[in-house]
């Protein structure tokens, strides 16, 4: 990695950084139990200086440093929380808790935040106030949803938020970006099927719920191909259905699961009516009942055109124009950054691990740690120029 891509005190705290990551690396916590990973995050925060705040959205932690009366207010985002999944990695900071493991890059994500913090809290180059938003929770399990439903916003105000992501496959010193959608709202659905069980010799004295899920599993492929917009993309798949328990009973009830995303609010909503009324009355017209249960975990994430045009520039100058895709392609994975970001003004980015880094939700991942420094100089160089000296708010 270039040395001039990086703040020079950012740099000299490189090994230090490292050696946060790779604690938090070996202690892996799952969503809304990162009790040790936010008690580090608030301990470094207040030896730095900033006023801290914890237990927002249960273990979320808000760091604010303010410089002078300025009333401009920034948010940056770095989510803490690891997944359920075993590590096949064998090196000496590999977790220490069995199918728990940073297959995501967060322990990353929380040390670049952390780097930042430190660096602006010792300069302070900057007039007004940042708020650094470590969150819980955010494979799935709702954190930023929790921390703005407690009231993140109301008690941290900010003009605008911002988030980041590690990207394996995009070389180290680039950064990914794009205005509008960038990536899908996600949603998963449960349906229980109410049949009549009875023996598998005389199926004519019950009704199957296991034909009539697979009925239902059929039909449900023609919303998207039938009802949404080919524009639009859209994908709705049924991963599980469950019935059943020996050979010669047919079974009362079948349990479906399956998952919905999108890039657009009306057609999760359009997935959700029409499957719910397919269900209903397939189960129905062979004379079962089905009750749907359609839950959007993840709002589309929408980024803000003036906010992604900015942080393209501020990337821009750390590493040149050329290394800045600026209409990177949409990402089909959810984020639940788009909770804050559907409330104020955010830009969401991804920056480059490596090419040859292995894919996140992987039991061999492992974030790049020579990227720290740069994901850090990101960061300051973002509060510097968005909350640049000399410079009044409206």
């Amino acid at each position: 990695m270039a040395n001039e891509w990086v703040i020079p005190e950012i740099a000299a705290n490189h090994d230090e950084m490292t050696a946060w990551r790779r604690d938090i690396h070996a202690h892996p916590e799952l969503g809304f139990e990162e009790v040790r990973t936010s008690g580090l995050v608030a301990k470094k925060l207040k030896s730095w200086g900033l006023d801290v705040h914890k237990g927002l959205g249960k273990t979320g932690v808000v760091g604010t440093l303010r410089v002078g009366n300025d009333t401009r207010s920034i948010g940056l985002r770095a989510d803490m929380d690891a997944l359920p999944m075993p590590e096949a990695n064998q090196f000496d900071y590999r977790s220490t808790k069995e199918n728990v493991m940073h297959a995501c890059g967060h322990d990353g994500h929380t040390t670049m935040l952390l780097g930042a913090a430190k660096y602006l809290a010792e300069t302070k180059n900057f007039e007004g106030c940042v708020h650094f938003i470590f969150q819980p929770a955010e494979e799935g399990v709702g954190g930023a949803k929790a921390m703005v439903e407690e009231g993140l916003f109301e008690q941290f105000p900010c003009d605008s938020v911002y988030g980041m992501h590690n990207r394996p496959g995009m070389s180290v010193g680039k950064f990914g970006m794009r205005p509008g959608s960038a990536m899908a709202g996600g949603a998963l659905f449960d349906i229980i099927v109410k049949g009549n069980g009875s023996h598998g010799a005389r199926p004519e004295s019950g009704i199957d719920p296991v034909i009539i899920s697979a009925h239902i599993a059929t039909a449900a492929q023609t919303i998207v191909s039938r009802n949404a917009n080919p524009q639009e993309m859209a994908v709705l798949s049924i991963t599980q259905i469950q019935s059943g328990d020996a050979y010669n009973v047919i079974p009362h009830t079948a349990h479906m699961k399956g998952t919905a995303r999108t890039f657009s609010n009306e057609i999760m909503k359009l997935l959700e009516t029409n499957l719910t009324k397919m269900a209903k009355s397939i189960a129905e017209g062979m004379g079962a009942t089905a009750e749907v249960d359609f839950r959007v975990t993840f709002p589309p994430l929408i980024n803000d055109k003036d906010e992604i045009e900015f942080t393209g520039d501020v990337a821009a100058g750390l590493v040149g124009e050329q290394n800045v895709d600026r209409m990177s392609n949409r990402i089909t994975a959810s984020e639940d950054f788009s909770y804050m970001s559907n409330i104020v003004p955010g830009s969401y980015v991804t920056i480059g691990l490596g090419e040859d880094r292995c894919e996140v939700h992987n039991p061999s991942y492992d974030f790049n740690d020579e990227i720290l420094p740069l994901g850090a100089t990101y960061w300051a160089k973002l509060v510097e120029q968005r909350l640049r000296k000399g410079v009044q708010s409206d």
